[in-house]
């Protein structure tokens, strides 16, 4: 099944961060912190949102920062995705 994202939607998967610090430590669950980069995944066509003209800056397997608690959580085929607005896309990991 694919995902196919409208307007200014954009389809993200979270990258999976170290489960150990520089030095050596390793992470518990509860003391990790919820990871901001994810990759994209796939991009709407952009179009009138709010009568506005909103262009699309981001393209399918950019790394992008996200702000930390948006958009909707959706699990497909056992993956989790988030789609947020590209409003919500905060910079793009070069």
């Amino acid at each position: 099944m694919n995902l196919k994202p409208l307007l200014d939607r954009v389809v993200i998967k979270m990258v999976e961060t170290e489960e150990t610090t520089k030095s050596g430590i390793i992470l518990t669950g509860s003391a990790k912190e919820k990871p901001q980069v994810a990759e994209v995944i796939a991009v709407g066509p952009g179009g009138i949102v709010d009568g506005k003209e909103v262009k699309m800056q981001v393209n399918k397997g950019d790394k992008v920062i996200t702000s930390k608690y948006s958009g909707t959580e959706v699990k497909i085929d056992s993956v989790e995705y988030i789609i947020v607005r590209q409003n919500d896309i905060l910079a793009v990991v070069e």
